[in-house]
């Protein structure tokens, strides 16, 4: 027995050697994901969404079955008379989201007008000065002397809405896109894709492929995969890239068809399912934005964006900078000519003038002295050779 009992206390001690040993490997840097997560769940997230294009296009309704809400309950669409001398304007709405505990402040900014005037030469300078002006209130606040809170209201991303009707990018949507493709993640969307074939639909995203190849336009690049990531993932990749631009349905109604309920539209023919690949791009479009590439649609905003909008800021500031430190020294120097000048200034102007003459006069010394080096070095090497 007692043979046993040393047996077993040995075991024991044994196992919490080498549980104690282990815990002296552990360092515990191991846990800086699971903090990070924590506080970030905490804080929050926010989202900036920018929706643009011509009215009728289904622009609400498409927000509206992204997010599963309804953003836009009293929207008066206006008649054909107020559309004549329409201007652009920008509409924000804010919505607060939780999922599973993550809490999401999702911002729409809506333009309704855009493209609804006789003339929609410049539809685009209203969102170009709002994407412009929440960067400045962003740098404005970051150079500011209180930091912790601020708040960021800049746009992530761009959803703008083509046509169905259409053969390729109109003279319209190509000037939108020059003017806002470095400034901004812009994603295009065909809206109302259930008016179209599927063969013209590939035949539409292949002739908007070239007009944005031709016109050198550089919209959302989706990041590349990592070496590690599983083969699922990478084939989702593939087929959100593949299928560029997002041909999408949008709908709020649910209806119920072999029993089952779904999110579509009712037509004499038959239901466009929503969610059905087969009819719409509109679940791919959901999961790049929200699943898969809302943080990478933030950091690009951050890290390109902003610092492109940020550097320009900052040489302005220099440039202002050197000019008023150009014209103060100027200044300096026409009063110093004044009669009024003190004689403590004319003594400490000779001085510098004569400091002047001085350095003058050392530079030359230096040269002529490495003259005569020179020579005497060319001097020795004929003797030499001789």
């Amino acid at each position: 027995m007692a043979g046993k009992t040393d047996k077993k206390v040995l075991t024991r001690g044994l196992k919490s050697y080498s549980s104690m040993d282990r815990d002296r490997d552990y360092i515990g840097f191991a846990t800086l994901p699971e903090q990070v997560h924590r506080k970030s769940v905490k804080r929050g997230f926010e989202f900036t969404l920018m929706v643009v294009g011509e009215s009728g296009l289904g622009k609400s309704t498409m927000i509206n079955s992204l997010f599963l809400g309804d953003l836009y309950k009293n929207r008066v669409i206006a008649g054909v008379e107020e559309r004549i001398e329409k201007t652009t304007r920008i509409e924000k709405k804010t919505m607060d989201i939780e999922e599973k505990g993550v809490r999401l402040r999702l911002t729409v900014v809506d333009t309704p007008g855009f493209g609804d005037a006789v003339n929609c030469e410049e539809s685009w300078r209203v969102s170009s000065a709002y994407i412009d002006e929440q960067f400045r209130q962003y740098f404005t606040d970051e150079s500011g002397l209180n930091r912790r809170n601020i708040q960021d209201n800049r746009v992530h991303c761009l959803l703008y809405f083509i046509p169905p009707y259409g053969h390729s990018l109109r003279q319209m949507d190509l000037e939108m896109l020059r003017r806002l493709h470095r400034k901004v993640n812009i994603v295009l969307v065909i809206g109302k894709a259930d008016t179209l074939t599927q063969a013209e639909v590939k035949k539409l995203k292949e002739h908007i492929l070239a007009d944005l190849e031709e016109n050198n336009l550089q919209l959302y690049q989706f990041p590349d995969c990592d070496s590690d990531e599983d083969e699922e993932f990478k084939q989702q990749d593939r087929e959100l890239k593949a299928c560029l631009p997002f041909a999408v349905v949008g709908s709020n109604t649910i209806l119920e068809v072999a029993g089952r309920k779904i999110r579509g539209r009712q037509y004499p023919w038959g239901v466009v399912d929503v969610e059905n690949p087969m009819h719409s791009d509109f679940i791919k479009l959901r999961t790049m934005l929200i699943s898969t590439h809302m943080q990478d649609l933030k950091d690009t905003t951050q890290d390109v964006h902003y610092e492109n909008f940020r550097a320009q800021c900052i040489s302005q500031i220099s440039q202002h900078a050197l000019r008023e430190r150009g014209k103060l020294k100027r200044d300096s120097v026409s009063s110093t000519n004044d009669a009024s000048i003190t004689e403590t200034d004319r003594l400490l102007l000779q001085k510098d003038e004569e400091i002047r003459r001085m350095q003058d006069m050392l530079t030359q010394m230096q040269e002529k002295l490495k003259a005569t080096n020179l020579a005497e070095l060319k001097k020795n090497d004929s003797v030499i050779d001789v």
